[in-house]
């Protein structure tokens, strides 16, 4: 019953959440899909991962002198799950975490990175399903897990911003393969929002950021995401944001609310993706200069690949000394 009255409510009030700048311009099915479904006014704030990397490295090293501060300042904190082919029977790997999730009355953030070409530019991460038709099944098992229940769900980051790496015939493909990704969870799981990423401010232009989003389908997304796995400040990423919308709105007629991933963009960038020392970890909240929401997308502390302070690491691998680092900023 809680639950129901939280939804019902924030159903009446659903255009609240959104920040001015990102949702003035919505069109009416904008407006009623948000209605219909709304994730955070069916929780009770985001969910923090018990299991995450952080978590499970300061159970494991309670004696390090490290461990208290990644305890408390990173792995204390809601993040998102990535998921990707090391996750396994990729049903059972995302039902289980939402299942958590929602037993606790929380909000999950989920990111499916497993689409063919994957890292097409950066490489270091590079990989994913092997053809169209496994990627299909995949993420139709990962939006059949979620079900009802409520997430939020991050659509292949870099995906959008690859395509100077790929060719035409390669993002044709690309983008049937996010367009039936977007479908699969409007028609399975009716209670997640869905963001396509944009990238970051340093990458794509904003008029063609706006041209490659709608290419992948971003009138069916709920929204976009910004700086994931990056270092761009806050401000940044809201001025690129806005421009991004601008954009769709004068080419294609409607905007979408956009998410910026603050995890590692306390200190702003020095201009290096892949490791650069000297960063911090950002703030969080639900609303910023434009932004629905400012999260952390990617896990402090995890390596871009082998390169730069995370040098000899592979992409994802926890490294606690680039973890504690960044909660001071040095």
């Amino acid at each position: 019953m809680k639950r129901l009255l939280r939804t019902l409510v924030a159903s009446a009030f659903a255009c609240l959440l959104l920040p001015l700048g990102a949702g003035q311009q919505a069109t009416a099915a904008d407006a009623t899909a948000t209605a219909q479904a709304d994730p955070i006014g069916m929780t009770s704030g985001f969910y923090t991962d018990p299991h995450s990397q952080p978590a499970a490295w300061a159970a494991a090293n309670p004696g390090d002198g490290r461990a208290a501060a990644i305890r408390d300042n990173i792995a204390s904190r809601p993040m998102a799950r990535w998921f990707g082919s090391w996750s396994g029977d990729i049903g059972a790997a995302v039902g289980s975490y939402v299942g958590a999730a929602d037993a606790a009355d929380k909000l999950p953030v989920l990111i499916a990175y497993n689409i063919p070409g994957r890292d097409a530019c950066g490489g270091h991460s590079g990989g994913g399903a092997g053809t169209p038709s496994a990627y299909h099944a995949w993420i139709s098992a990962f939006a059949s897990a979620i079900g009802a229940r409520p997430a939020l769900v991050v659509i292949e980051p870099d995906s959008l911003g690859d395509f100077s790496c790929l060719t035409q015939a390669q993002i044709d493909e690309r983008n049937t393969m996010l367009r039936d990704a977007l479908a699969q969870f409007s028609a399975q799981a009716p209670n997640t929002w869905t963001y396509l990423d944009a990238g970051n401010p340093a990458w794509i232009g904003a008029d063609t950021m706006a041209q490659h989003l709608d290419g992948a389908g971003a009138r069916q997304a709920h929204g976009f995401t910004l700086n994931i796995s990056n270092y761009y400040a806050t401000g940044e990423n809201s001025a690129y944001g806005n421009a991004v919308n601008g954009s769709l709105s004068a080419s294609y007629g409607y905007t979408k609310p956009y998410v910026i991933d603050t995890s590692r963009n306390g200190n702003g960038s020095n201009g290096a993706w892949c490791n650069p020392g000297g960063r911090r970890t950002g703030a969080v909240s639900q609303t910023g200069g434009g932004a629905e929401m400012l999260l952390w997308l990617k896990t402090p502390g995890e390596s871009d690949g082998d390169c730069g302070v995370g040098a000899g690491s592979v992409a994802g691998q926890f490294l606690p000394e680039v973890a504690y680092k960044m909660i001071h900023g040095y």
